[in-house]
């Protein structure tokens, strides 16, 4: 195998497929890059056995070939590069590999792609294209909500409810809750659910353009395919939660503040409050939100007093600061919109105004207030 590559072009690639690659795997041959020089271009190979990644890089292959290279050395490697050519080149019979700039040579040692695992054809039942820009929104908006509880693994990913006139998206921990809803999307399909990993789809963020993504479906599995770049995942094949169960109707206390105010706010407060429960409090009045924490303790406390539009009755209510800034700032206006109904019921936050086609709805639970 003998072929030249920018480094900059190669660690683009190996950083986005890199995230498949397992930290700790019972079989050491997944902790290595799987790379094929054919004919004008160059292949690169991911995979965890659940979550496989492929690149295709057009470039001009002197020697066609295959090996297996160990993904931390090289990653590291490329990393730590200047812009510059490197040439590649791979000798078959002992799986030696150089990698030559023009004031440095690394040699180290690959393995035969015979130990790696076959990524098997993708027999599809089911075909959906959607712009890549809604499907970064979609995944962006909700991803940092997934559970990470292994107990619970339905809710360890996103998900996805494709229908005739829009798609919906959820995701939920149990503490927090996002449904996002696109209306300007038509798959013009039947209806169709499915739980995609957190994993899948944190490596199609970092991966998507601005083009079209094909999103390709069997009973077990889905494939994403944009910009020379595939992605085959296993699905979550356990019940998604009723999401829509939870959601209160009746919320009739109203706030609207300043996002990026309370996010600050919330933030310097949060520092005097217990390690262990992040607990904030919320002391609403007419056109006054005061934002508190403590730590008894440790004797500490913090109070800030914020103008907002809020002309309901006096209430409070606590919440965990780390989910308070996690909603706020994934909300792209400047201002949000709290609908509160009693200091035991969750709290629906919004952005004030949507875009077009969209509909973003947040839900936090409340955390008990201390007496």
């Amino acid at each position: 195998m003998n072929f030249s590559i920018s480094s900059n072009d190669l660690q683009k690639v190996l950083g986005n497929i890199g995230g498949v690659i397992p930290s700790k795997s019972t079989l050491p041959i997944l902790e290595n890059f799987l790379f094929e020089a054919q004919k004008d271009q160059l292949r690169l190979t991911a995979t965890d056995l659940d979550i496989s990644m492929s690149v295709d890089i057009p470039l001009k292959v002197i020697k066609e070939g295959k090996i297996a290279v160990p993904a931390k050395r090289l990653f590291e490697t490329v990393r730590s590069l200047p812009s510059t050519e490197m040439t590649f080149i791979a000798e078959p019979n002992n799986n030696k590999i150089t990698i030559s700039t023009s004031n440095g040579e690394y040699k180290l040692t690959g393995e035969s792609v015979e130990n790696f695992p076959t990524i098997s054809t993708f027999k599809s039942i089911e075909e959906i294209k959607i712009s890549e820009n809604i499907l970064r929104r979609l995944i962006s908006k909700t991803l940092f909500a997934v559970s990470t509880d292994e107990l619970r693994p339905a809710m360890m990913g996103v998900l996805f409810q494709f229908r005739k006139t829009e798609i919906r998206v959820a995701a939920t921990d149990g503490h927090r809750l996002v449904r996002f809803v696109n209306s300007s999307f038509s798959s013009g399909k039947k209806d169709i659910d499915l739980i995609i990993p957190a994993k899948a789809l944190n490596l199609v963020l970092k991966s998507i353009g601005d083009g079209e993504c094909t999103i390709s479906l069997n009973e077990e599995s889905i494939m994403f395919t944009f910009n020379k770049t595939t992605l085959i995942s296993r699905l979550i094949s356990e019940k998604y939660p009723n999401y829509e169960s939870v959601i209160p109707l009746d919320n009739d206390k109203t706030l609207v503040i300043d996002k990026n105010q309370l996010i600050s706010s919330v933030r310097r407060t949060s520092l005097y409050a217990s390690l262990t429960t992040h607990q904030i409090r919320f002391a609403l009045k007419k056109g006054n939100l005061t934002v508190s924490a403590e730590d008894i303790d440790l004797g500490s406390e913090a109070k800030e007093m914020l103008s907002c539009d809020y002309s309901s009755e006096p209430m409070e209510i606590g919440f965990n600061s780390n989910y308070i800034t996690d909603l706020l700032t994934h909300i792209d206006t400047d201002e949000a919109t709290f609908s509160m109904g009693s200091s035991t019921r969750a709290a629906i936050v919004k952005p004030v105004t949507q875009h077009n086609g969209e509909n973003l709805l947040m839900l936090v639970m409340p955390v008990r207030l201390n007496v």
